[in-house]
């Protein structure tokens, strides 16, 4: 099972792509945490991203397709993947389309989580993680039961990303709008679309995941 999620970032992508993975024993490929983990190593790539990242702009499509397409190599990729955050544009996804079938690979199904842009931008400025373990939190929606202790690891050692701001939120929103929500007619003309509810639960978020994948 090859699944592609898509939405604004913060809607919610990469909790449900880490449910599937600890649920089903997918791979998610994220190429935000493929690219803020070159970042973080300070790597040749790394250093060229860093700029666009913190300006919520978007890293040149071939920087994602060269760390995508390596990462699709690895064997795990062949048990089933979830692209999380890519593809973002319509070059983006003539890419991805053409990597897969020299890989031998295809998508099963093309999830798009809709949200509402004022509670988007809530829901992305208040979140922070514990910088140990990577556990998420947010300031109104799910402190640690203990203030300042992890719940996960029991680490007080929390951080958030420079770019969780509502002007970058606003950006990356218009940004979705412009170029990757006009991708989805790429996808539906094969009938593998399908659009949840950004906005409700993570649970019956979760729940309208599983019933698309389940049919």
């Amino acid at each position: 099972m090859n699944l592609i999620l898509l939405g604004p970032p913060g809607a919610g992508k990469g909790t449900q792509a880490s449910r599937l993975v600890k649920e089903r024993g997918m791979v998610q490929l994220s190429t935000g945490d493929m690219l803020r983990a070159a970042v973080s190593a300070g790597t040749p790539v790394g250093l060229a991203a860093k700029a666009v990242m913190e300006s919520g702009g978007l890293v040149s499509d071939e920087i994602v397709n060269g760390i995508l397409s390596e990462r699709l190599d690895h064997p795990d990729a062949r048990a089933g993947f979830i692209l999380d955050g890519y593809p973002r544009t319509d070059v983006q996804a003539d890419a991805l389309d053409a990597m897969l079938s020299a890989k031998g690979l295809t998508l099963d199904h093309v999830i798009e989580l809709v949200v509402d842009e004022d509670v988007l931008v809530d829901r992305v400025t208040g979140r922070f993680t514990c910088a140990k373990c990577g556990e998420g939190y947010h300031d109104r929606y799910k402190l640690p039961a203990v203030d300042g202790v992890c719940d996960a690891c029991g680490s007080g050692d929390f951080k958030r990303r420079s770019d969780d701001n509502e002007g970058t939120v606003r950006q990356r929103m218009a940004e979705y709008r412009a170029k990757t929500a006009p991708i989805i007619p790429h996808y539906s003309a094969r009938g593998i679309v399908a659009r949840v509810d950004g906005m409700a639960s993570m649970d019956d978020v979760a729940a309208s995941i599983d019933a698309i994948v389940d049919v």
